[in-house]
């Protein structure tokens, strides 16, 4: 995109840069009106700046942990996420704040007042509406420069293959097992990475699946009674969903997955991490 060099340089400025000395940065303002100009996404436009050395400055606090060129990867990157409940709403903030440039997220459930005890997007004034549109909202106001695509619906056998066409990635975070097997299958199907996460109070599990691997969903069943009987408290939700958006970045930058065909089962109560092969 030789006709965004110039404009992007020009709006580029001089920047105190957290591991000392400076840097040229492109800020929130300069991306929305460069997108306007040009009419392309935002998170495009962040990643022609970074080709050209100039650091969105949304994503200056992540330059020490992301390479330049690992950063390009994730806005380039679009994944599937399925569940917008405690897992899905706080992988979406992840995701958003990583700057993963496109995201497709399906839910079709509402919001409840014994959500708020660990679902991110649920508030006191989300009850009773979409989680999707709740999603949606939160999407705009965190990272406008993702583009976020979202299905208020709760997807079948039948419409998985199109939720996951075009995706690099999916990310199970689904409730209960019932639906688990039927999505590992459609991300094999669709010949991309599934990571995968579940819990029940203190304790969960996070894995990865590649195409053609064994993964937890061939092992778990469908009985979600013990979720529903230790209930789901927030620590273990947050912690769950940040090992899972970490996979999640290792992936989509071209990193081996430790997990790949394994699962990590942490106990919070114990303090206990234990990688089981499945």
């Amino acid at each position: 995109m030789t006709l965004l060099r110039a404009p992007i340089l020009e709006l580029a400025a001089d920047t105190p840069l957290p591991q000392g000395g400076h840097g040229p940065t492109l800020d929130a303002a300069s991306v929305l009106a460069l997108s306007d100009r040009f009419n392309l996404p935002g998170w495009e436009i962040e990643a022609h700046a970074l080709e050209l050395g100039v650091s969105p400055l949304r994503y200056l606090r992540n330059a020490s942990a992301l390479s330049p060129g690992d950063h390009v990867r994730l806005l380039r990157s679009r994944v599937a996420l399925v569940g917008l409940g405690g897992l899905g709403g706080s992988l979406l903030e992840q995701c958003l704040r990583l700057g993963i440039g496109r995201i497709r997220a399906a839910d079709g459930d509402i919001f409840e007042e014994s959500n708020l005890n660990r679902q991110a997007l649920a508030s006191m004034a989300s009850r009773g509406l979409p989680k999707a549109a709740a999603a949606l909202d939160r999407a705009e106001n965190v990272n406008p420069s993702v583009q976020f695509e979202p299905w208020d619906e709760y997807l079948t056998a039948k419409t998985l293959p199109g939720f996951l066409l075009g995706c690099d990635l999916v990310m199970d975070a689904l409730g209960g097992l019932g639906f688990r097997p039927h999505l590992q299958a459609a991300a094999a199907r669709a010949g991309i990475p599934l990571v995968t996460g579940a819990l029940a109070g203190w304790t969960g599990y996070v894995g990865v699946v590649l195409p053609g691997q064994p993964g937890p969903a061939d092992s778990m069943g469908a009985d979600d009674s013990v979720e529903r009987q230790l209930g789901c408290p927030m620590p273990t939700v947050a912690l769950l969903a940040s090992l899972m958006a970490a996979e999640a970045v290792r992936i989509l930058c071209g990193t081996p997955s430790p997990l790949s065909g394994k699962i990590l089962i942490a106990d919070l109560r114990s303090l206990d991490f234990e990688i089981v092969a499945l």
